[in-house]
């Protein structure tokens, strides 16, 4: 694809009670360009990917705020790009589009999103903008109680039960908050076991929606992540370590879960499928992967669109704690805790994967190292497995 990142910036995530999302934004997008070691002035154009700063913040219109970064930006070309959790993804592949195009030759992208200065009932409402609102969000159908059908329709297409399930997916939870104990920018590290999972009281772990409990359910959160993109040769040139986004996948599903398989991602494993062709791969040529765990449920999805395991199987690799992956395998899934432990605002969520992946494949990891890993893979989700955007990432100096 010829496109490469040279510069990365990632928050801390968290409830960042001293940070709006002007400071998030402006925090990120600096960060991004020093390390790029390109003066301002050389950024052509920057993207802000953001799920909804109206909701949250009484704010849109967010490109501008992105001029407070430096003055010698001002007059750039700047613009919100909104897809829901898959916001800054889009953004890094607007980005990526726009340099191929020839337009620009540096482009900024920087996700951000500040959620938890709002009460639950709001947060709620709001995300539910991102459902298909006559029929689910307006009838108050939350995320978690979509998420639920996917659980409810795993369970009942293979024939599992109500135990099997809750097994699983609280497997998936302790691998996260493990994983997230080595990232020193995580929301939520926590040293459970999935049996500590399975073993706290209902109050402790409230049942959310159907099979999902608390522990089942990303967090809301503050960030910002932000990277800049030039060709892969001009980073090349300046630069002694570059990754290339090698290729990208994007497809769209129904918005509204009644029309959507709800027992695996369909649109996802045709994005990885194309993602992974683009780049000239396999999926066995992938050395870790970020993806999008939005509920415990979804990483069981994800591994199973990504071919690591049949249908219905994708449980077997969170039971064998040495399994691929789990750190020290051979795809090691979410090492930086995933959103359900690293934590999720949303809009920063697609441009955090990315420079946690580029910073993996660097050797310069936020968090556990994947040992010699060469490429790596970003799946990010918009909506309830509506929006399935995919990145192949490579070393390539």
């Amino acid at each position: 694809m010829n496109i490469s990142i040279i510069g990365t910036y990632n928050s801390k995530f968290g409830k960042l009670e001293d940070k709006t999302v002007y400071d998030l934004i402006v925090e990120a997008g600096r960060g991004a360009i020093e390390d790029s070691g390109l003066k301002p002035s050389e950024i052509d154009a920057i993207l802000v990917g953001n799920f909804s700063s109206g909701g949250f913040n009484d704010q849109e219109h967010l490109g501008p705020v992105a001029l407070d970064i430096h003055p010698d930006l001002r007059f750039k070309p700047m613009a919100k790009v909104e897809d829901a959790c898959a916001s800054s993804t889009a953004a890094v592949h607007q980005g990526a589009y726009s340099i191929l195009s020839g337009r620009f030759k540096n482009v900024l992208v920087i996700g951000a999103e500040k959620m938890t200065n709002c009460d639950t009932k709001t947060v709620m409402k709001v995300l539910g903008m991102a459902s298909y609102w006559p029929d689910e969000g307006a009838k108050k159908v939350t995320f978690p109680g979509l998420y639920s059908e996917y659980a409810k329709g795993y369970k009942e297409k293979f024939g599992y039960t109500d135990e099997q399930m809750r097994k699983w997916l609280s497997m998936s939870a302790a691998k996260c908050y493990t994983n997230a104990l080595q990232n020193p920018l995580a929301h939520m590290p926590r040293n459970f076991t999935w049996q500590d999972i399975l073993n706290l009281p209902p109050e402790k772990n409230p049942q959310i929606a159907g099979l999902l409990h608390l522990h089942d359910c990303s967090l809301v959160s503050d960030g910002a992540a932000a990277l800049v993109m030039t060709t892969t040769d001009r980073a090349m040139s300046i630069k002694d370590k570059v990754v290339e986004i090698s290729g990208v996948g994007h497809t769209t599903d129904y918005l509204d879960m009644a029309r959507k398989a709800n027992y695996k991602l369909e649109g996802g494993k045709i994005a990885i499928n194309k993602a992974l062709e683009e780049a000239g791969m396999k999926i066995t040529d992938i050395n870790a992967a970020e993806v999008h765990d939005c509920f415990t449920i979804t990483e069981i999805l994800a591994v199973e669109a990504m071919g690591l395991a049949e249908e219905g199987q994708g449980w077997t690799l969170f039971e064998d704690e040495h399994s691929m992956i789990y750190p020290g395998g051979k795809l090691p899934v979410n090492l930086s805790g995933g959103l359900k432990a690293k934590g999720h605002p949303v809009g920063a969520t697609g441009a955090s994967m990315h420079v946690l992946m580029a910073k993996q494949l660097m050797g310069e990891a936020i968090g556990i190292q994947a040992e010699g890993a060469q490429a790596g893979l970003v799946y990010n989700i918009g909506g309830s497995g509506a929006s399935n955007l995919v990145s192949v990432l490579k070393r390539v100096k």
